[in-house]
């Protein structure tokens, strides 16, 4: 009787372990409840519209309908650097972007940059962000490299926050990237 007492008890506490093991993947927040708010990190840019390869004169997009503007931020005004599947190394093609990016904070030295890094919905959101992180500082990088100074950028990762769930490998493709968005303040 005693061992068929201490078998079930074995049995309960394994129970017990193995399912308190178990968590829940985190909840994602809300948009709005975020520093940037709602907006897309897109800036409002189809990127099936966006060349990936560009010369430095190119990576400047004219002032459109597709550039959005508040008090803070702008945002499509420089092209996104898109990245490779589980990669942050930036191509050499995608580097006259930011090449162009450093242009523009040349020219404006009253604006900064921040790097919003971003990834496709495969993976954990924990892997994402950090993935996200790896990519915007991969650009920091890059730009301290070409002379911009350290004071002129931030970097944020959004890891798959905004990436279109389920997506064919066309759409994921567009969302591994860094978003340069223009700082007013």
């Amino acid at each position: 009787m005693k061992l068929a007492s201490k078998s079930v008890l074995i049995v309960v506490a394994s129970a017990a372990v193995i399912l308190s093991g178990c968590s829940k993947k985190p909840a994602r927040p809300d948009p709005s409840a975020t520093a940037f708010g709602p907006q897309s990190g897109g800036g409002g840019l189809n990127p099936t519209d966006v060349p990936t390869t560009a010369d430095a004169n190119s990576a400047l997009t004219a002032r459109d309908p597709n550039i959005i503007e508040d008090a803070n931020t702008i945002r499509g005004l420089l092209q996104p650097v898109y990245f490779d599947f589980d990669r942050s190394a930036v191509k050499a093609a995608e580097r006259p972007k930011l090449q162009a990016a450093k242009d523009y904070l040349a020219k404006n030295p009253q604006y900064r940059l921040l790097v919003e890094g971003h990834c496709d919905w495969r993976g954990t959101s924990e892997y994402n962000l950090a993935l996200g992180d790896h990519r915007a500082n991969a650009a920091k990088k890059y730009l301290l490299s070409i002379g911009v100074s350290a004071d002129k950028i931030e970097t944020l990762s959004k890891g798959s926050e905004e990436a279109v769930k389920n997506a064919d490998d066309a759409t994921a493709a567009k969302d591994r990237r860094d978003e340069l968005v223009v700082l007013k303040k």
